[in-house]
């Protein structure tokens, strides 16, 4: 991969594929990359990254090399967008317990909320570049 930054998601989410357009959206430098958790390069990077408990409601970023997942890789992702979204990052004085309790509980509702599909996203030709690991 190049010096992008690549999101893990969940490819079925209707949040999830929301939150990626935004995303990309309000990221013209195209700094972010996505593949969907589903994807064998995901599991790749789990595995790379040794990270436990993961399942199709873990949001992962990895920057740098480093891993990032839940509440953490939500705000670290708002440093790198266009416009005030920075400003979210105010939320780091939450303990992260606490932002990760209520993460995760939002995660497992998430399909109630707003639905799922049958099958992961297909990116439009404009954005296509921006999806790895498909």
């Amino acid at each position: 991969m190049d010096h992008r930054h690549l999101i893990n998601f969940d490819g079925v989410c209707n949040f999830c594929n929301s939150s990626v357009n935004f995303i990309i959206k309000h990221d013209a430098q195209g700094k972010f990359v996505f593949t969907p958790m589903q994807s064998e390069l995901a599991q790749q990077k789990i595995d790379q990254y040794g990270i436990t408990n993961v399942g199709f409601d873990t949001f992962l970023l990895i920057k740098h090399n480093r891993c990032y997942i839940w509440t953490d890789a939500a705000l670290e992702i708002t440093k790198d967008l266009d416009g005030y979204w920075k400003w979210m990052r105010f939320f780091k004085i939450i303990p992260r317990p606490i932002r990760d309790f209520f993460y995760r509980l939002f995660a497992r509702n998430r399909y109630a909320f707003f639905g799922r599909t049958d099958t992961c996203i297909v990116p439009s030709d404009e954005v296509k570049n921006r999806f790895v690991g498909l």
